[in-house]
């Protein structure tokens, strides 16, 4: 070994012992003819001081610099009094130098690594190997190896076989967009990176392993968004012989000890919540919402019936909902605040966003003029509209006006400071739609298409396919969604009614499926699972705003690896041999 120590371990109890030190040069400090050099690794720092007269070894910590990386000999000894530093581990203590080394020498970064200082975060991902030398990302990348290491040791005691699933498979499309990988050896042919496991850890139920689990890596080829990478990290876990509830305390365990060894914050209620996903679309417009606030939003459909308002009396016309908003402050808004606002409830099929403001001089809108008498009073009962609240309204669509308010309550709690940071709010939301009709009027899977119908709905699947719900379930924390699970159909006949019911022909089934069709043939038991983002837990414990921040290697924005300069083109004859030909994007 290089080094007998790192530079976070050495304290008072190794006092006068000589040590040989390894590491990066986070500071170098002149102070009157005295030199001191801050050695940092992945541990910590240790202050090194370069004594004057010692000329040869002062002559070359003159010539040092920044991120260089030494080998630093010497002794331990106590820091002079007043000089300590409380916030440092090693800072009650120096290491008085007799011998540098000089193991490789740095380019000036292109960024401080030395402070917490905002940078680019082009430039960052750019020099990813350097910014991870910072202590925010080495404290994140940290904190992910422990969350790795608690669901390895979690799960295996829970009696789960830690089973890896290749990464080459079958195009089976589930819902996202898959990378395509070409075969060399058989031209015309693909594989494609997996969008989950789902069907492999399915398939270990039906081989017997009974309890499975594995960290895997997954990808997904969509427009990204803060909490979404091109390529992650999920826990995939599956059992046989269980219900919707088993199921659930498997996961709900591992979140359990995943936040009392990562996380200094008490649950909200001091408990796991629990939902039906009809209460969190009704009281909060998202199937995902952030609990740490209330603001819940109110259904005013009864009572807009002849309200006067065209708009609103036409959208319960076409069997749609009226509903309101109450923002508390909100009066205080200013117009340009509302019209951003709006263009958000816009992006969500929103044809707009009614409001209106309770001033302490009296209510504004432009609404109270189409509004009948009486019907403004009905409004402030219905929501507890008091002065100084705004009032937003969405007429449309259930799903619509679901979307939009819950996009612009989200918005409001950030504008109000709304948000409990102080706790964690973790619930479950369960009994979802098995079906969602498309816009041409055809069904397809809230899910995935192998979730388990309710038995007794399904009796009425023929006349109503929308009201049949699903067993399955999702897992909210603080306003994310962590993943999703449920109890799969592991019957032959009901899993081909389904991909009918979806529009799959039974050729096209058995040609995209007919692997877990036939295997449903060979007594497959009753199992159900569950997968949540591992990414995404790290992301929401380090209070950081997107899982690039905790990811080592992370794609940009628009899914390029800016590090490695990635994706770029290839050989010709390369592309050639996989007999492929690129199309110009015109």
């Amino acid at each position: 070994m290089l080094r007998t120590h790192t530079c976070g371990e050495l304290n008072e109890t190794t006092l006068s012992e000589k040590v040989t030190l390894c590491g990066w040069v986070h500071r170098r400090r002149d102070h009157g003819g005295l030199i001191f050099l801050d050695l940092r690794d992945r541990y910590g720092f240790t202050q090194v001081v370069i004594p004057p007269e010692e000329k040869a070894l002062f002559a070359i910590a003159e010539t040092v610099r920044s991120e260089w990386v030494l080998k630093i000999e010497g002794t331990v000894r106590k820091r002079l009094e007043g000089a300590e530093r409380d916030d440092n581990p090693t800072g009650k203590i120096e290491v008085l130098a007799s011998a540098i080394t000089v193991l490789n020498e740095a380019k000036t970064p292109p960024f401080e690594i030395d402070q917490e200082k905002e940078v680019n975060e082009e430039l960052r991902l750019e020099y990813r190997y350097l910014d991870l030398r910072r202590e925010r990302m080495r404290r994140n990348i940290t904190l992910r190896s422990k969350v790795f290491q608690i669901i390895r040791k979690y799960f295996t005691e829970q009696g789960c076989l830690e089973v890896d699933t290749p990464c080459l498979i079958k195009g089976t499309p589930e819902g996202a967009r898959e990378y395509i990988v070409p075969s060399r050896l058989y031209p015309g042919n693909f594989f494609v990176l997996p969008q989950s496991p789902q069907q492999l850890k399915q398939l270990c139920m039906v081989g017997g392993l009974d309890r499975y689990f594995q960290i895997a890596r997954c990808f997904r080829d969509e427009d990204l968004r803060g909490d979404r990478q091109p390529e992650f990290l999920q826990l995939d876990f599956e059992m046989s012989f269980c219900e919707e509830h088993d199921v659930q305390q498997m996961i709900q365990g591992s979140m359990e000890v995943i936040l009392k060894e990562c996380s200094t914050k008490p649950l909200k209620g001091g408990s796991i919540g629990r939902y039906t996903w009809q209460e969190v679309m009704d009281r909060y417009g998202s199937d995902k919402p952030d609990l740490r606030y209330d603001m819940p939003i109110t259904d005013v459909s009864a009572i807009s019936e002849g309200c006067g308002f065209k708009v609103f009396e036409e959208a319960l016309a076409k069997k749609g909902t009226v509903r309101a908003l109450r923002v508390p402050g909100g009066a205080e808004l200013s117009r340009s605040e509302i019209d951003t606002w709006t263009e958000l409830a816009k992006e969500l099929k929103a044809k707009g966003l009614a409001y209106i403001l309770f001033k302490p001089e009296g209510p504004q809108s432009p609404l109270l003029k189409f509004f009948k008498e009486g019907y403004l009073e009905k409004l402030q009962d219905a929501t507890g509209a008091q002065p100084g609240d705004a009032l937003f309204f969405g007429a449309d669509k259930f799903k619509i006006v679901c979307a939009s308010l819950g996009r612009i309550r989200a918005e409001a709690a950030k504008k109000f400071n709304l948000i409990d940071t102080s706790v964690h709010a973790l619930f479950w939301v369960t009994n979802f739609p098995m079906f969602e009709e498309q816009d041409d009027g055809s069904l397809t899977f809230s899910h995935h298409p192998f979730t388990s119908p309710n038995r007794e709905e399904w009796k009425h699947r023929k006349e109503e396919p929308l009201k049949v719900h699903a067993i399955c379930y999702d897992l909210v924390l603080d306003g994310y969604e962590l993943g999703s699970g449920s109890i799969r159909i592991h019957d032959r006949a009901l899993q081909q009614e389904v991909f009918t019911m979806l529009g799959i022909e039974k050729e096209d089934a058995e040609r995209r499926f007919g692997h877990m069709l036939r295997a449903f043939e060979y007594g497959a038991p009753p199992h159900g699972g569950f997968a949540y983002g591992i990414d995404r837990v790290v992301m929401i414990l380090a209070g950081e705003p997107n899982i690039r921040e905790v990811t080592p290697f992370p794609k940009d924005q628009k899914a390029k690896d800016l590090m490695l300069g990635a994706p770029a083109p290839m050989p010709p004859k390369q592309v050639e041999e996989l007999g492929i030909r690129i199309v110009e994007n015109k």
